[in-house]
C-alpha cells in the first residue's frame, strides 16, 4: 500500500465526499461512523450521508444563485454527492430535491464498493493526537458526540459554539385535502406543479398564528437557553414571535401562486409542501422547522384547511448543533493550527447547508490527497463558490462573531462595475465558472 490510510471520523455528507475524492486519487481511506452502535437525536438509519432536515439541496440555478453555482462546481469536479443527488432527484421546481432514502443508500453502496474505502462502525471519543503520521479528518457534523466535543475543547482551548437546528414535519400525500390544496410551483417554475399549496384567508392565518404562539414547545435545559439559532433555519414559532406578518413574508408568502379553487380571490397566506420520496407518498412542509411538542404540532398544523386531516409520517423536532471557531483554529488548508495532521470539514467547521458541507468535504479530501501524493496544495480561486466559502471559514470571517454561513455572493470578491442585481449575479457566476475551469486541470492530474 503506497500511502497510509486516511482516517475520516464521520459518515455524513462531508466525510463521504472527502472519502470519495481521496479514494478516486488512489489514497486509501477508513471511515469511522458511530451509527448504528451510537444513535443521534436526528438520524433514523445506519446509512451514510443520511439527510436529517430537508430533502432539498436548494436551488440548482447556476446562473443566478450561489448554491446552484456550487452544484455546478461540484459536478465538474466529480462529486459523489452531486452524482447521487442527480440520480435520485425529485420534482422541485428550480431546486435539487432528492429521495432521501434512495440517495443515502446509493452513496453508502458506492463507498462500500470502492476497493480503497473501509467503513468501520463505532464511536471515536477523542482526537487522535498521538499519531501525527496519520492524517485525520473530523467530519462529525452538527451532532458531534459529547465525548468528542469535549476532546475538541480540551485540545483547542476553545469553547465549542452551539446553535439549534429544527426539523420540518413530513405529511402523507393522501391525507392532504386536494379540494382545498392545488399543485403549482411559485411563478410556475420547473414544470409548474412541483409543490402542493395550501391557502389561508386572513382570519384563518391569524387563528393559525395565535395557536402557534400559544403552543407548548420543547423545554431547553438550563445550559442551552442562551444558545443562538441559525438565522437561515429558524423554527416557525421564533419567526412568528417577531411579528404577525413575518411568516407571510417568509415560508407562507402568497406571491406567484393562484388558487384554482378561487382564482378571483387573493390568498392571504400560502403554505407549501414539497415531495419527499420518489413514490410521491411523502411531502414535507417547506420552511416549517419547529420546536413544538408533538401533540401541539398536530393540533396547530391541522388548522390549515388543506391539512385538517393530515397524517404525519414524521413530526418536527429540534437538536443542538456543534461547530468550532474555524477562523481562529484552522489554517487555509483546513488544518488545525496546533495539530496540523488533523483537518475539519462540514458543519462541524461552521458551514451551514448540505451542499456547503459536502463542498468542504470535497476540499478537505482534495487537500489531503495533494499532501499525501506530495503535490502542491492548490486551493480554488477566491472568485469561485468553493474558494469563497473556503476563504470565509478559514480567515475571512470575524472569529469573535463567527456563525455558520451558507454560500452567498456576499462571500465573493465584489464586482462593482456591473449595475443591476440580476446582471451582477450573472457576472459573479460567469467569472466563477471561468476561474473554476482554469483551476480544474491543476487538481485532476492525480485522478
Amino acid at each position: 500500500m503506497p500511502y497510509p490510510p486516511i482516517l475520516i471520523i464521520g459518515g455524513g455528507l462531508a466525510g463521504c465526499e472527502a472519502a470519495w475524492q481521496l479514494a478516486q486519487r488512489g489514497v486509501p481511506v477508513v471511515i469511522h461512523e458511530m451509527r448504528p452502535l451510537r444513535a443521534t437525536p436526528a438520524h433514523h438509519s445506519d446509512r451514510l450521508a443520511e439527510l436529517v432536515c430537508s430533502n432539498s439541496l436548494r436551488s440548482d440555478d447556476s446562473a443566478y444563485n450561489a448554491v446552484g453555482l456550487l452544484h455546478d462546481e461540484m459536478r465538474r469536479g466529480g462529486s459523489l454527492i452531486l452524482q447521487m443527488a442527480d440520480k435520485h432527484k425529485l420534482p422541485a421546481g428550480g431546486a435539487l430535491a432528492v429521495d432521501r432514502d434512495l440517495f443515502a443508500a446509493a452513496v453508502t453502496a458506492a463507498l462500500e464498493a470502492h476497493p480503497l474505502i473501509t467503513i468501520k462502525r463505532g464511536e471515536v471519543t477523542a482526537l487522535p493526537l498521538d499519531d501525527p503520521q496519520t492524517p485525520t479528518l473530523i467530519a462529525t457534523g452538527p451532532l458531534t458526540s459529547d465525548a468528542l466535543a469535549q476532546s475538541l475543547c480540551s485540545v483547542t482551548d476553545e469553547d465549542s459554539l452551539h446553535f439549534f437546528d429544527a426539523i420540518a414535519p413530513i405529511v402523507e400525500r393522501e391525507s392532504i385535502d386536494m379540494n382545498e390544496a392545488w399543485m403549482q410551483s411559485r411563478y410556475d417554475k420547473g414544470d409548474g406543479s412541483d409543490y402542493i399549496n395550501c391557502a389561508l384567508d386572513k382570519a384563518q392565518y391569524e387563528a393559525f398564528i395565535a395557536a402557534l404562539l400559544s403552543a407548548e414547545t420543547t423545554a431547553f435545559k438550563e445550559w442551552e437557553k442562551n444558545t443562538p439559532y441559525f438565522e437561515g433555519c429558524l423554527p416557525i414559532e421564533v419567526m412568528a414571535s417577531r411579528g404577525i406578518e413575518t411568516l407571510r413574508y417568509g415560508p407562507m408568502k402568497p406571491v406567484g401562486l393562484t388558487n384554482p379553487h378561487a382564482p378571483e380571490k387573493k390568498s392571504h397566506a400560502i403554505l407549501q409542501l414539497r415531495q419527499d420520496n420518489a413514490l410521491g407518498t411523502l411531502w414535507n412542509i417547506v420552511g416549517f422547522q419547529t420546536k413544538m411538542k408533538y401533540g401541539e404540532q398536530e393540533r396547530v398544523f391541522r388548522l390549515i384547511p388543506a391539512l385538517k386531516n393530515a397524517v404525519f409520517a414524521r413530526l418536527g423536532g429540534i437538536h443542538r448543533n456543534t461547530f468550532i471557531n474555524s477562523p481562529r483554529l484552522l489554517d487555509s488548508a483546513l488544518r488545525l493550527k496546533t495539530h496540523p495532521h488533523i483537518r475539519f470539514a462540514g458543519q462541524v467547521m461552521g458551514v451551514e447547508g448540505y451542499v456547503e458541507s459536502a463542498a468542504m468535504g470535497f476540499m478537505a479530501g482534495l487537500l489531503i490527497a495533494q499532501e499525501s501524493l506530495g503535490q502542491p496544495l492548490i486551493p480554488p480561486p477566491r472568485t469561485t463558490a468553493m474558494g469563497a466559502l473556503l476563504a470565509h471559514v478559514t480567515g475571512d470571517a470575524q472569529a469573535d462573531t463567527f456563525q455558520p454561513m451558507n454560500v452567498t455572493f456576499s462571500l465573493f470578491p465584489p464586482i462593482t462595475s456591473v449595475k443591476g442585481k440580476r446582471e451582477r449575479k450573472l457576472a459573479y457566476t460567469d467569472r466563477a465558472k471561468e476561474a473554476f475551469g482554469a483551476w480544474l486541470p491543476s487538481i485532476n492530474g492525480a485522478v
